[in-house]
């Protein structure tokens, strides 16, 4: 929802701030005041197109900023997290247009690419009237509005599933198509590798064992030394340790009987004894065990510069060449039998090419009846809208190849008067017919394009009476469910609105500046009456205004009670 809009020397603008709510906000003011004006800066913010001749005589630059609140939009501040753009709920755009040329966009303070705005505010605002940002006029966006009003998505998204996957096997079998010298190359490259690695016998981890090994293999002689002469020392040798350790025991096992307290000693004694017995043993062991062949210290640095080469050449690690050998034989496996595989995915390409004919054929099915069904809709909304005899019809072509949006193409057609035949919408409808075949599709189909704040300039073209009246209703009761801002002319539209600004332009200091002002009460009600009876107003344009005010909303009541 935009919440404030700021502009500052953009044309008859030298500064305004206004605040925005929700619901109908409709903008006043006598012809040439320059409510338009203020849709132009909006539609600037959007991307729309920079002229140097919009910036206000006298200044170098204009300024256009807007405030959106994107509580109610968790897809865009996904988007805006993605492109490190995010500042909670809020998106603030600002925009400069400078008379040098450059011409700047901040995206939450944030100076950021034009394509990038448009890219993330396209689906935040939609203008209807004489604007570049206008919807209806892209006819690529006619097939996803009949999609939502026939809520179509979760056969959309079956169709896109199957899609994506006859075009990834497509993309397989386009891989196994290289040419056949290629193929051959890459045989030959693979199966050097695979003979290599393979004649490398490899064992995870075993380079840390080698590693290992070889540090003892250069402390061969200290080894040897330290085990042999301490089994010797402890246990082999005449007068060893344990032999005197022995000889300690019985002598103090002899006088036990005299004095009890060796008693202890001398099991302390045989503890020590049966210990250093044992480490006498497991000396013994690895000395024994050992086996310092001459030409083993030169196996073992042989088989680490081998594995340092494979690492530095495939992998940094023996477990990652061992995954890297299991690759390669698979894809040698494959290029091996490639006409195997060819068959294969020809088979599988068959299965997803009917399961993508059987899905496209059930969505265009819907699409059709759908199509049918928005037309006649449309067309009922049209005739309270001053076009009555307007035929609108939405016409599915099929497309010579599937494409990810379906079997078919879908565009708007419209005819305004009898006897005119139906053409494109986008190539003949004026700016108010567009406006109201939008306000048309937005009461058949309110959440039909995503987009939750609709700018409506020139809805009332050619319009009066009961027409208008029933136009400024249909505002009134969508703008329940989003924010509406709509520039108009007739109060039968402006008397259904939830907050009303008036557009003004007067003279300062022989400039001419435009102003914006909210209007409540007798303010609001003089406005009315200025917009029933031109420049006069009188109590009974007064009496008019403020009648029409109440009767407008006795019946935007009734109509929404109607709606449930």
């Amino acid at each position: 929802m935009l919440t404030d809009l700021r502009i500052q020397n953009f044309a008859l603008i030298e500064q305004l701030h206004v605040q925005f709510a929700g619901g109908f906000n409709v903008l006043t003011g006598e012809t040439g005041a320059g409510k338009s004006i203020i849709i132009d800066a909006v539609n600037l913010l959007l991307g729309g197109r920079a002229r140097g001749d919009v910036i206000r005589t006298g200044s170098d630059e204009a300024v256009v900023e807007a405030l959106f609140d994107l509580a109610a939009e968790p897809r865009l501040r996904a988007r805006l997290e993605e492109q490190d753009l995010a500042d909670g709920d809020d998106l603030l755009v600002r925009r400069i247009v400078s008379r040098s040329g450059k011409n700047r966009v901040f995206v939450n303070g944030m100076m950021t690419p034009l394509g990038q705005l448009r890219g993330l505010t396209s689906t935040l605002v939609n203008i209807y009237g004489q604007h570049e940002h206008q919807a209806l006029q892209k006819t690529d966006s006619h097939l996803a509005l009949l999609d939502r009003f026939a809520h179509l998505d979760a056969e959309l998204d079956d169709y896109r599933q199957a899609y994506r996957t006859y075009h990834q096997i497509v993309a397989q079998i386009d891989a196994l198509d290289i040419a056949e010298r290629d193929r051959q190359q890459r045989l030959d490259m693979l199966r050097f590798q695979q003979q290599e690695l393979s004649a490398a016998a490899l064992v995870a981890g075993e380079d840390t064992e080698l590693e290992q090994e070889r540090v003892r293999l250069q402390n061969a002689g200290k080894l040897s030394e330290a085990s042999h002469g301490g089994y010797q020392t402890l246990y082999a040798e005449k007068g060893a340790v344990c032999e005197r350790l022995t000889a300690i025991a019985d002598d103090l096992a002899a006088l036990k009987e005299i004095e009890p307290a060796f008693v202890d000693t001398e099991q302390a004694v045989r503890s020590a004894l049966y210990g250093l017995e044992d480490a006498a043993v497991q000396l013994r062991d690895y000395a024994d065990g050992l086996s310092f062949e001459p030409q083993r210290m030169a196996t073992v640095d042989d088989r680490l510069a081998l594995l340092k080469t494979l690492k530095r050449k495939y992998a940094p690690t023996v477990a990652e060449l061992i995954d890297y050998q299991n690759r390669v034989e698979a894809e040698l496996a494959v290029l091996d039998d490639v006409d195997g595989r060819r068959a294969d995915l020809a088979a599988e390409l068959s299965r997803a090419g009917d399961m993508l004919n059987r899905s496209g054929a059930e969505l265009s099915r819907l699409r059709q009846a759908g199509a049918a069904s928005l037309a006649e809709a449309v067309q009922r909304e049209l005739a309270d809208l001053a076009m009555p005899k307007a035929c609108f019809e939405v016409r599915l072509t099929a497309t010579e190849q599937p494409s990810s949006d379906g079997l078919e193409s879908g565009e708007f057609y419209l005819s305004a008067n009898p006897g005119e035949a139906l053409q494109p919408l986008a190539r003949v409808a004026s700016g108010g017919e567009l406006s109201r075949i939008m306000l048309a599709l937005k009461r058949t189909s309110p959440e039909g394009d995503g987009v939750h704040t609709l700018v409506f300039d020139e809805v009332d073209a050619g319009i009066g009476g009961e027409a208008a009246t029933a136009v400024g209703e249909k505002i009134g009761r969508l703008a329940h469910r989003m924010q509406v801002l709509c520039v108009t002319h007739l109060p039968q539209v402006a008397a259904f609105a939830d907050q009303h600004f008036q557009v003004a332009k007067q003279e300062q200091d022989g400039r001419t500046l435009t102003g914006l002002h909210t209007l409540e009460g007798d303010a609001r009600v003089r406005e009315m009456a200025r917009m029933l009876g031109g420049a006069q107003v009188t109590e009974r344009t007064l009496e008019h205004a403020r009648e029409l005010l109440s009767q407008s909303s006795v019946a935007l009541r009734a109509a929404m009670t109607m709606e449930g």
